[in-house]
């Protein structure tokens, strides 16, 4: 699928997938544990609405406006995490004048609970990301970007673990090549991994090693491209084995509801990307019954 450039003007747009078999009727029942993921990528530094005068966006967006929806949707369900799939930094005069302080302060007043790293997190170099660090009170995670012998040692995990009402979630990241999108002298010593080997070592560590009941990859690869050789979302669901939900970022798809792909088991896989500058909030309801076997439906809030 070429890249959807459009916007929903709907305030919800949902699906429903069972996953390991689980349909809705018998989740929402007594017994049943719902946990609920809400999602941005792509933000670039869009603080505040677009102005009502814009051609494209008129009086959309803005971080205080997420940050009343995500309040709504914590107060209803506790049992809610909020991540981002990068490029956080770039688009705006708030990143010209603050470096990313600014937005990494906001996010951390939303209480993000992580975020993966985007391209475009680089255009201050990795001096500038490494800056901004302590302004993130949420975790950076990328699984495929390595910072060995660079000033981000030790700063940025691999996956983190949630146990949320009993149910334990395992988040890995990964992030696009640099070629072609950040030079040698951003990224400096940083080297870059194949993410279909890295995400099925994350995969496994997570389901067998941790024994996740949920797996999810916080991805900053792509949504698809017509190039097959390109690693995308779509891909990644196609190649693995236990990631129940890819959130994505890069190519500012706006995806009406979360896509459906099978992966290597023939179960389903939610692959999900919300458009770009802070203009929708994804929203992945997850249920799960006393087994803690799972079905989900998704949504796209237009902010």
């Amino acid at each position: 699928m070429k890249r959807r450039d459009f916007i929903t003007h709907t305030a919800a747009a949902s699906t429903l997938v069972g996953l390991g078999g689980l349909s809705l009727n018998s989740c929402s029942g007594s017994g049943a544990k719902k946990l609920t993921i809400l999602h941005t990528n792509d933000v670039h530094s869009h603080i505040d609405p677009f102005p009502s005068s814009h051609s494209r966006y008129p009086n959309l967006g803005g971080i205080a406006r997420r940050a009343q929806l995500v309040e709504q949707i914590r107060n209803e369900n506790p049992n809610t995490l909020l991540f981002d799939a990068g490029d956080i930094f770039q688009g705006t005069p708030y990143f010209n004048f603050y470096g990313g302080e600014l937005e990494f302060k906001l996010m951390s007043k939303l209480n993000y609970d992580a975020s993966t790293i985007g391209n475009h997190d680089f255009d201050n170099g990795i001096d500038g990301l490494l800056a901004q660090m302590p302004h993130a009170t949420f975790d950076m995670i990328s699984a495929n970007y390595d910072f060995s012998n660079t000033v981000m040692e030790g700063l940025v995990k691999p996956y983190k673990l949630y146990l949320v009402d009993g149910i334990k979630i395992g988040v890995y990241g990964l992030g696009i090549a640099f070629d072609g999108l950040v030079t040698k002298r951003l990224y400096k010593e940083t080297q870059y991994l194949n993410p279909f080997e890295i995400a099925l070592d994350m995969e496994r560590q997570l389901k067998e090693g941790e024994q996740c009941d949920l797996v999810i990859c916080l991805s900053h690869l792509g949504y698809s491209y017509e190039n097959p050789e390109r690693p995308s979302d779509v891909q990644l669901a196609q190649r693995t084995y236990h990631t129940n939900l890819i959130i994505g970022g890069h190519t500012h798809t706006f995806l009406e509801r979360p896509d459906v792909r099978i992966n290597k088991n023939g179960d389903s896989v939610l692959v999900n990307q919300v458009g770009c500058y802070g203009l929708n909030l994804g929203r992945i309801d997850f249920y799960f019954d006393n087994d803690k076997n799972a079905s989900a439906s998704g949504v796209s809030i237009l902010v």
